[in-house]
């Protein structure tokens, strides 16, 4: 018989085999869970390190209740600082926006005719952003020495801290240096509203060459944000009394409202009243281009004389909420920041970005959220809609500049200004609408076919009061065609403009007048 102890017995070399894979099994097995063991653990570390980072702490530094430099906030705040210092960029361009200052005087010569008397026909520039808001405004040549302090308002957080400073003086609150007395880190909301209110009306009652000193601050974090909590807040008093005129509670609104309310302290249309230069929100009525036409006609307001026509006008300024309002975005209850300000993931952590832009700039994080297209198409589509809307304003834009020239025409002829009533009237109320769409930044993209529906009225009214014109020419003796100067570049209608403001008006009739 076979001794099975043998090396070459056939059954001792199947066992030591078996074995042999056993034991490499076994090895095997306890690498695997080894390294499923060390990953799972990076795994359950990496969770840990996220959840600790997406963990809302309290402000590492403290902030003051009046703190206007926005660096001191990076301490407690790096991600949303650091975002907010990338609008320092301001080259960055898309078909009708970007930060770029682009010369609208250039693009559109007919606005040098449109503000014929007014500081927009000597200079119109894009604002580059909330960080040179500062530099644009001193830099303009639209400021003189004339200019209410008023101006100063939406540039930065330096306003609400002088409001502040000033209601405190008024009341006795200072120390014998000078300094506002008490601790302002411990100013809460009722009470930072209380005396912004109370200060706003002196501190517009100065010239703007008074506070160059104080305002050195852009628009930064205090413009929006309660410092300890960074809860949003406004700052403005303009925005708190136009909702308290129209029986609203701007306290009861929600978060998501808050994030297109902190925006609508500024890109709005606002006037100063002729009363201490306040400046103030014609929302009585509504926000609706009629409705703040009928509010500005019943106070028979007025921002300036136009150069050429003589006719009593008004400077719409950016009334981007009220357009907002009336789109599909807010009807859907996007928030401007949801578009502007998207938000961002860093590890575990989402904040908002602050680097104010164009959302065509940042399509993926802003528009590609809701619209599941490609970035190229996105970005066709709403050119396509801007396209539409800028070939209605420059309709608009012609009508109404020859209009100013149609009456021209008719002072020419000797008419009087009873006679020039009732076309001053209509080429203002269809000023007023092209303005209103022309002064809101986006081109018309924030409400389409409201802008639309805006300058086909602009047109219409433009193309009445030419009418008008042409039948009091005809009264007058003057069938033949008006010879509307050539305003065709910006240097040539600011030519044109100048004989006007010289009181040597270009002839425009080609026969004497006929009294």
């Amino acid at each position: 018989m076979t001794d099975p102890s043998r090396p070459d017995n056939p059954a001792s070399r199947s066992g030591a085999a078996t074995t042999a894979r056993w034991t490499w099994l076994g090895w095997f097995t306890f690498a695997v869970v080894t390294v499923a063991v060390f990953f799972l653990g990076l795994l359950f570390a990496s969770v840990l390190e996220r959840r600790d980072e997406a963990r809302i702490r309290p402000p590492i530094v403290p902030i003051d209740a009046l703190e206007t430099d926005s660096s001191r906030w990076a301490a407690n705040w790096p991600r949303q600082y650091a975002s907010y210092k990338r609008m320092a960029d301001d080259t960055t361009r898309t078909k009708y926006g970007g930060a770029a200052p682009r010369d609208y005087l250039e693009e559109t010569p007919a606005n040098v005719v449109l503000f014929a008397g007014y500081g927009f026909a000597k200079d119109y520039r894009q604002a580059r952003g909330h960080t040179w808001a500062i530099d644009d405004v001193t830099q303009t040549a639209r400021i003189a020495p004339t200019t209410p302090a008023t101006c100063w308002t939406c540039k930065g957080p330096d306003v609400p801290r002088m409001m502040v400073e000033l209601a405190q003086a008024k009341a006795g609150a200072r120390d014998e240096g000078g300094k506002v007395s008490g601790e302002n880190s411990k100013l809460d909301d009722a009470a930072f509203e209380r005396l912004i209110l109370a200060g706003a009306g002196d501190f517009y009652g100065h010239g703007f060459a008074d506070f160059k000193d104080e305002i050195t601050h852009p628009i930064g974090c205090l413009d929006c944000h309660e410092p300890q909590t960074m809860r949003l807040r406004i700052t403005r008093p303009a925005l708190i009394e136009a909702f308290e005129r129209q029986g609203r509670d701007i306290h009861d609104v929600s978060h998501q409202e808050m994030r297109t309310l902190v925006c609508a302290q500024c890109h709005v249309e606002y006037y100063f009243k002729k009363e201490g230069d306040y400046l103030a929100f014609p929302w009585d009525k509504g926000t609706s281009v009629e409705a703040i036409g009928e509010y500005y006609d019943e106070a028979q307001f007025s921002d300036w004389t136009h150069a050429i026509s003589k006719a009593p006008m008004v400077k719409m300024q950016h009334p981007d909420y009220e357009m907002y309002r009336t789109g599909i975005h807010a009807y859907r209850d996007v928030a401007c920041a949801d578009c502007h300000m998207p938000y961002r993931t860093e590890g575990g952590v989402k904040y908002t970005d602050h680097h104010l832009q164009s959302p065509l700039l940042n399509v993926a994080n802003s528009c590609a959220v809701c619209h599941r297209w490609s970035e190229a198409e996105i970005v066709a589509r709403a050119t396509g809609i801007q396209d539409k809307v800028r070939e209605g304003r420059d309709r608009a834009e012609r009508t109404i500049a020859r209009a100013h020239f149609d009456v021209a025409a008719c002072i020419e002829t000797g008419a009087t200004d009873e006679q020039l009533g009732d076309v001053r009237r209509l080429v203002r109320e269809a000023q007023l609408r092209w303005d209103y769409v022309a002064a809101n930044n986006g081109m018309g993209f924030h409400s389409p076919a409201e802008s639309l529906r805006i300058l086909a009225a602009a047109v219409e009214l433009a193309e009445e009061c030419r009418l008008t014109c042409a039948r009091l020419l005809a009264r007058k003796g003057h069938a033949e065609p008006v010879a509307y100067p050539d305003c065709s570049t910006k240097e040539k209608a600011q030519a044109v403009l100048k004989q006007y403001l010289d009181g040597k008006p270009p002839k425009l009739l080609g026969s004497a007048a006929t009294q």
